[in-house]
């Protein structure tokens, strides 16, 4: 059932976050007693009891649902319920006001005659009624802010809003020529820059949530607010799979779709990749010591604020990792809305990065604000369809989005190879 007025559920989530916190530091510790008895089996005999190793599974499966529980409460807690009357940040302008009036009263009606006198006024020619209308501001705002929680990529990345279809960077692939003079020695002169330009065009991406007149009609209702709910979980999903492995034809292009190389032999253009030395897995002996060089293939200007990227099963494989004093490598959430953390750096999981298997890059590591870009084309446009569904209405929902690696040099893959 969609939520309208999020004031009661913020405070529950409050105590209920509490709760599943509590929860959390119980559970990892049963889930760490079981992983160290299984240790302790595979040392004494070089196998584990399958009862330990099924104890083990359901607690780490157990760990996972808390860990979702606590990234829903999280997301549930941070989001403020949208004003009813327009009175917000920008509710004081007229035209903002006029046009949250007519927007609603599009939505919920099917009267486009308002918003039609105000695209009329901004002599707009990027909506209509055959490509639907754009949503206030506030519609915008929220429907991206819900984004940046929920989809992980995103989250991480340099976003630029663009009001053209493609956003373009350039970039120096070789820089001038400097070095070191005496005072009183002649300068030569230095070579210039070689310039190339990245592109990032901006595509289209949809959604068609459905509601019931009745719904519409219902004058407590807050569109504004439904809207960005029902389009949220649509939009993340496919933008979590486009940022990380998405082709860049209709769609942006994912960090995973560029070429790979071995980190030895890194060229602009690609992604350097380290191997585990297995093919599908990881070492048997001393496995974290690829997660060390990893984190070191990266140079030290982006290691400050780099993070790893890996979906939730693998990072049930590295929950696991100990280091030489018997400490484990992963650890769990230390506040709400912050991550897990591995070696000391985040840990955002990102279901749409491959599984362990043979040849997969399973592990992403790196700044990606400085190494992925998102770009948002401005506006959001709705178009509403009470025909094609009877008796529901359909909003066909459209935003523009691009994306793609800007600096290669910012990000490091895990290859599970020999």
């Amino acid at each position: 059932m969609t939520r309208f007025d999020t004031a009661p559920e913020t405070k529950a989530a409050g105590a209920d976050l509490a709760l599943a916190f509590e929860d959390l530091r119980y559970t990892l510790e049963s889930y760490r007693a079981a992983n160290d008895e299984r240790l302790a089996e595979i040392e004494a005999r070089n196998s584990a009891d399958p009862l330990t190793e099924e104890k083990l599974v359901r607690i780490d499966a157990a760990l996972d649902d808390t860990m979702r529980r606590i990234d829903r409460l999280t997301l549930e807690r941070g989001r403020p319920a949208l004003g009813h009357d327009g009175q917000g940040a920008h509710g004081r302008d007229p035209l903002v006001a006029e046009h949250k009036a007519a927007f609603a009263a599009y939505v919920r009606t099917g009267e486009a005659g308002g918003l039609k006198r105000l695209e009329a006024k901004a002599l707009s020619t990027g909506s209509g009624p055959d490509g639907g209308y754009l949503a206030p501001s506030t519609v915008e705002g929220e429907i991206l802010r819900r984004l940046a929680h929920v989809s992980p990529i995103r989250s991480l990345a340099t976003v630029r809003t663009i009001s053209s279809g493609t956003y373009k960077k350039a970039f120096s692939t070789t820089g001038p020529a400097s070095g070191w003079v005496a005072e009183a020695a002649a300068r030569p002169q230095t070579g210039s820059p070689t310039l190339a330009e990245l592109s990032f065009p901006a595509m289209e991406l949809y959604a068609m949530p459905a509601a019931t007149q009745t719904l519409l009609d219902d004058a407590i209702v807050n569109i504004d607010q439904w809207i960005a709910e029902e389009v949220e979980s649509a939009f993340a999903e496919q933008e979590g799979a486009a940022f990380v492995n998405g082709d860049g034809t209709d769609k942006p292009k994912g960090f995973l779709a560029y070429p790979t190389v071995a980190e030895a032999s890194w060229s602009w253009g690609n992604i350097g990749v380290l191997n585990t030395g297995v093919a599908g897995a990881f070492a048997a002996s001393n496995p974290s010591d690829v997660l060390v060089d990893l984190v070191y293939a990266l140079k030290a200007g982006y290691r400050q604020n780099a993070s790893f990227v890996m979906n939730r099963k693998t990072q049930g494989t590295v929950r696991k990792f100990k280091d030489a004093n018997g400490n484990y490598l992963w650890q769990p959430p230390a506040s709400a809305g912050a991550p897990a953390t591995l070696l000391g750096f985040p840990l955002v999981e990102a279901e749409d990065m491959p599984n362990i298997a043979n040849n997969a890059i399973s592990v992403a590591f790196g700044d990606f604000r400085r190494g992925y870009l998102v770009v948002d084309r401005a506006g959001v446009r709705i178009l509403r369809d009470p025909y094609s569904a009877k008796p529901y209405v359909l909003f066909y929902t459209t935003k523009r989005v691009g994306g793609g690696v800007q600096d290669f040099a910012a990000i490091k893959g895990l290859k599970f190879a020999v």
